[in-house]
């Protein structure tokens, strides 16, 4: 198998030069430095699971009230597998403030109180209240703790392995932590459910009656989506997603974005109060997805169509070698100023191959690569299919078989042979053998004459 790189090494020079060979430098897209205001951030493009910009992304930290992402997925996971409706109807129980200390996050709800799982999950995740997602979670799982392991269970299904659940809410444990990547991994996932997305999206909700409350006017935490809490830092393209602030775990948020087609996910832990700061934890996140939206699109870094390499081939009579190209075509999101024409190209392919070939029979691979990230690797194939000829087979064994060593020794002792015998007949001539005729009997007795 041939194996080589095809970045040519002037290219490779320029690259070196323009100091593109960090993750913050191919996220700016210019060889200059992108940095939020911020202990950990992370910036995905959530249509691909691509990232675009991270910042100390698997330090762990504490989520705060980030935390209800899960409480939420989990909840509508199992709305959506039937065994829970969102008009549902729960009955609080007397453990919905287990684990909320003073300062927690509330909205009032009272033990024997009777909701919906839609209220709960909209008290949840607008208002950001505690003790709905304990609600949530005793009509999800039974119980809280049960609950609480199921939030461990599916964070590692998601791949976030830098997180631990100690209560559904997010008040602070030290043993309760998470990373902005694990965030981003939670986001993702939660996003992907209509019912989940529709309600970090709104501004507001409406809570009806109920046996124990007047209607409650719930009014999103999130000033990106909402400004009736605080003003200056609506974004008209943000989608949600959760905000989450502690002592310890200073000021969170997880947004998302979506403008012309285009969906981006931010995570930002350990930001700044936006009464003390103008490098905010809501500024920074505007950044960040003002980053993701206006400095990146969508790029073909591998075309399909286009040619790769020619392998010989053998035993084909129509032509003596074959072009190899993509199986599919490969793109990536990419900064506006990256040009995929210096890209990395590893190729792996055959020296020759044999007729007959398939259009479309995998020959070998090609794998793509900027910076020392991975962006794929596809499958190289034959472009044409080639026939084989039986001539030239035939001629093909006939040739593999007078390169035999043995056969090669037999033909010398043939030919050394024959040379012998001719040059033997040529010293010694051909042999003679003298005919020996009988002496005529003679005598000089005469008859005589009667």
């Amino acid at each position: 198998m041939k194996k080589y790189h095809s970045l040519p090494a002037f290219f490779l020079t320029l690259v070196l030069l323009a100091g593109l060979m960090s993750p913050a430098a191919l996220a700016s897209g210019d060889g200059q430095d992108f940095s939020v205001d911020a202990a950990s951030a992370i910036l995905i493009d959530a249509d691909y699971d691509e990232i675009l910009y991270e910042q100390d992304p698997d330090a762990r930290r504490y989520p705060a009230s980030i935390t209800k992402v899960m409480t939420g997925l989990l909840t509508v996971e199992t709305v959506d597998r039937g065994e829970l409706s969102l008009d549902t109807t729960v009955t609080l129980g007397d453990d919905i403030y287990t684990g909320i200390g003073e300062g927690g996050s509330t909205q009032g709800l009272k033990a024997g109180e009777v909701l919906t799982v839609r209220d709960l999950l909209n008290c949840a995740l607008i208002p950001s209240a505690n003790e709905a997602c304990n609600a949530l979670a005793s009509v999800v799982a039974g119980s809280i703790p049960a609950f609480v392991e199921l939030m461990n269970q599916r964070a590692q299904e998601l791949g976030m392995t830098n997180t631990h659940f100690t209560n559904t809410h997010g008040y602070h444990d030290d043993s309760h932590y998470t990373t902005a990547r694990d965030v981003s991994r939670m986001c993702l996932e939660a996003m992907k459910h209509p019912d989940f997305r529709q309600i970090v999206s709104s501004t507001s909700y409406t809570v009806p009656a109920t046996n124990l409350s007047d209607k409650r006017e719930l009014h999103d935490t999130n000033a990106l989506v909402s400004n009736f809490r605080v003003k200056g830092f609506y974004y008209r393209y943000a989608i949600g997603i959760k905000t989450g602030s502690t002592p310890e775990a200073g000021y969170c948020l997880a947004s998302a974005a979506e403008k012309d087609g285009r969906t981006v996910i931010a995570v930002l832990l350990g930001g700044q109060d936006w009464r003390k700061s103008e490098t905010n934890y809501f500024s920074e996140s505007i950044r960040l997805l003002d980053h993701g939206l206006n400095d990146f699109s969508r790029k073909t870094v591998l075309s399909e169509i286009e040619p790769i390499d020619t392998i010989p081939v053998k035993l084909c009579a129509q032509q003596d070698y074959v072009t190899v190209q993509p199986a599919a075509g490969l793109a990536a999101t990419l900064p506006n100023g990256v040009d995929p024409a210096l890209f990395q190209r590893e190729i792996d392919l055959p020296e020759v191959l044999e007729a007959p070939l398939m259009k479309g029979q995998v020959l070998g691979n090609i794998t793509i690569s900027y910076e020392g990230r991975q962006f794929g690797t596809v499958d190289l194939i034959a472009s044409t299919a080639l026939e084989r000829s039986q001539w030239l087979a035939v001629l093909d064994k006939v040739q593999t078989i007078f390169g035999l060593l043995w056969v090669k020794v037999l033909l010398l002792a043939a030919v050394v042979l024959i040379l012998i015998l001719v040059l033997r007949r040529l010293v010694f001539g051909p042999s003679r053998r003298r005919s020996r005729r009988p002496k005529a009997y003679s005598s000089n007795y005469r008859g005589r004459r009667r």
